[in-house]
């Protein structure tokens, strides 16, 4: 039995669509099933263990370069599905999720193992906080392997190969999950691999057909999908309506801080010039220079960065005395440095100087009233 569903419109070049192939006995344990657009579908079976149903998730992710508004649409449609399904249940949920999780599981120990490939890409830091706010056990990581059977995903010209396909199961049924390997050899005329996942499982018989709940569900989903684009298409156009309102509103502050700016100029006010060019400029953080080893590879340990902090300033500190040292020849004469007392016109022209608006000193007497008063002011008064 084939469950398929394809939501793409009439004149789509059909390269999405999501599918489930049921054996004999997982056709009889079929309790239901739903499709989420041509992305995302779900089948529900029967077990023996009672009162626990199994979920099958299937997803079709959009690619790591798509727009994030696409990226976020999936991946909020696939929160919303997993939702759905009860903890008391097993779910497993598996596919082309387009994302490299990686071999560092740094922060996901829960929810990975150190067992994946390659480095961790933006989709694949997305369906790692997916898999860790549902606590989702990533399945390929689990399990030590030969890079051929990690692989899940090879290029035209076979010189690049990733982990991109991926079967999770809910960390309450991990143990169920024996192990998760790549198949290779299958003739399907695909640039993927085939994903086997080891699972031991019961279901039981049904008696209820699978495809009467589904003929009873797809008028629900369908009605649901209806108000979901409904809805989706409001958002949009409210969310459009309100970036053009904030790019308005800063254009107006913009231009409100340039003219406050041009006033301060041509009336001579320093400080207000200065501060609304502050304000026109925005704060400007210059970005940290990698500290980097002896040959020159980037450190990203902040502890293997204080190390290697310290081993420099001990090179570097730490010289051994030079055995001959520079022949620096004294001075004749002193240099001619005055040091008498201030005369008046040296504490005039320093009280002239003084900027306003600036703290006042040891005295609490600001320059604003020190100014007027130049000429009279005591030749024994220090300034500072």
């Amino acid at each position: 039995m084939l469950l398929y569903f394809d939501y793409e419109e009439k004149n789509a070049p059909h390269t999405q669509g999501v599918a489930l192939m049921l054996s004999k006995v997982a056709r009889n344990a079929l309790v239901g099933g739903e499709f989420h657009r041509s992305r995302i579908i779900k089948a529900s079976f029967k077990t023996k263990m009672e009162g626990i149903t199994m979920n099958i998730i299937q997803y079709y992710a959009p690619t790591n370069d798509c727009k994030d508004d696409i990226k976020d649409q999936f991946y909020e449609r696939l929160q919303s599905v997993i939702e759905k399904c009860p903890s008391k249940d097993l779910t497993i949920m598996m596919g082309d999720l387009n994302a490299k999780v990686g071999i560092d599981n740094s922060g996901y120990e829960d929810i990975m193992g150190r067992h994946g490939l390659g480095e961790r890409n933006e989709n694949g830091e997305r369906f790692a906080n997916l898999c860790a706010f549902n606590k989702l056990v990533i399945g390929g990581t689990i399990s030590p392997h030969n890079r051929i059977h990690k692989a899940t995903w090879i290029s035209s010209d076979h010189t690049t190969e990733n982990q991109i396909d991926h079967v999770c199961i809910n960390k309450k049924f991990r143990r169920t999950m024996e192990d998760v390997r790549t198949r290779r050899g299958a003739d399907i005329a695909s640039d993927h691999h085939l994903v086997v996942a080891n699972l031991k499982l019961n279901p039981k018989k049904n008696w209820t057909t699978g495809q009467t709940s589904i003929q009873r569900n797809t008028g629900q989903d369908q009605r649901k999908e209806e108000q979901e684009v409904q809805a989706q298409a409001e958002y949009t156009e409210a969310n459009r309506r309100v970036k053009r309102s904030i790019l308005a509103d800063k254009k107006k502050y913009v231009e409100e801080l340039a003219t406050t700016a041009e006033k301060a100029d041509s009336e001579g006010n320093m400080k207000q010039l200065h501060d609304t060019t502050k304000k026109l400029s925005g704060k400007y953080s210059k970005p940290e220079r990698p500290v980097k080893d002896k040959e020159g590879k980037p450190i990203t340990e902040i502890q293997q960065q204080r190390n290697r902090w310290v081993e420099y300033f001990e090179e570097l500190l730490n010289r051994p005395t030079s055995m001959n040292p520079p022949d620096i020849k004294a001075a004749h004469t002193d240099l001619p440095i005055d040091v008498n007392p201030p005369t008046k016109e040296e504490i005039r022209m320093a009280v002239r100087q003084i900027k306003n608006g600036k703290a006042a000193g040891p005295d609490n007497i600001p320059a604003e009233a020190l100014k007027p008063n130049c000429n009279t002011t005591d030749h024994r008064r220090t300034i500072s």
